[in-house]
């Protein structure tokens, strides 16, 4: 039997999470009620997932859950915030027990991970969409944004870059990308926020994006932002053996520019501070790469190994124009 609205978030949603000692009322309420540490700014963003748009239909719930959750974190990560809590409005064609059982397994696993509490949210019938929200902290002097990159800084990516792009082509039915899939699939649907990275930089780096509609859309933005431009070096962008593989067999790189979901994080650090930057990196169980430099001008130019430019025909994810 289908579980009414209100059975469906005190069985699957009322205590997902963390239990944290600033939440003074969370799901159950017509509000949450929550208590900020003093002296901190508060970070909040939301961002949807459609089905069809964002995930096949048929994705795996706990993956999508994890996801879910993962792609606001990483908004989270490239502005060195601490993560605190978490809303979820969630559209489902029908209330079905062992899809909401795996979802909510998957969106808790990995806000326990992260010291997440969800504090409330909405469920509606209708076409399957996520769309969840997230709230943490920042310390007013040690926030990355993308308004602080100048010409001398260097550009940093962390982990490795086009894993998530060949998967989606893979899934896709592209056939050169097909016999990637295998390897890659998890990066696509399971993301890993860097929340320790982005807070190691914070204080250190200048600006910060995480890159989830692709590199060149997303050093894009910061370089807007800044009114500045940004050189990338193709030979240093981070690739796993995968990506390198596919590269090396179709010589594509727009996959590995242009494609999102990767959530990694693209920092700038003036050259200044490129020696405590390095500090930083070595306390964190992840790669970081040198990737370019930040130049005056205006947009992203990459270069090949030989410094030739390399132009790529599109830049990144738009939903209104891709």
């Amino acid at each position: 039997m289908a579980l009414s609205e209100f059975n469906l978030i005190e069985h699957y949603f009322s205590r997902l999470g963390c239990q944290r000692e600033d939440t003074v009322l969370a799901v159950g309420d017509d509000c949450a009620l929550l208590k900020p540490p003093p002296g901190k700014l508060l970070a909040v963003s939301v961002d949807t997932l459609v089905a069809g748009v964002h995930f096949f239909a048929d994705t795996d719930p706990e993956n999508l859950g994890h996801k879910s959750l993962a792609v606001n974190l990483s908004d989270l990560a490239a502005m060195g915030a601490e993560p605190a809590w978490a809303t979820l409005a969630l559209t489902l064609p029908q209330s079905d027990p062992d899809w909401l059982s795996a979802f909510s397994r998957g969106f808790s696993a990995l806000a326990i991970e992260h010291n997440v509490q969800l504090v409330g949210g909405d469920t509606t019938q209708g076409p399957l969409s996520v769309t969840v929200q997230v709230q943490g902290f920042v310390q007013p002097d040690r926030y990355l944004s993308r308004a602080a990159a100048r010409p001398g800084d260097l550009i940093y990516a962390t982990g490795s870059l086009g894993d998530a792009g060949l998967a989606l082509a893979g899934l896709r039915g592209q056939a050169s990308a097909v016999g990637y899939l295998d390897k890659l699939q998890s990066r696509l649907e399971r993301p890993e926020p860097r929340i320790a990275a982005g807070q190691a930089f914070a204080g250190i780096a200048g600006c910060g994006i995480d890159i989830s509609d692709g590199l060149l859309a997303d050093l894009g933005h910061i370089c807007a932002a800044s009114g500045a431009a940004a050189r990338v070096e193709l030979d240093r962008i981070p690739l796993s053996a995968a990506v390198r593989a596919y590269i090396a067999e179709t010589g594509d790189w727009q996959t590995v520019v242009s494609s999102g979901d990767d959530y990694e994080l693209c920092v700038t650090v003036p050259e200044l501070l490129k020696t405590r930057f390095e500090e930083a990196v070595r306390s964190l169980d992840l790669a970081v790469s040198l990737i370019g430099r930040i130049e005056p001008g205006a947009g992203v130019c990459c270069v090949d190994g030989h410094g030739n430019p390399v132009d790529f025909t599109a830049k990144g994810y738009d939903h209104f124009q891709s």
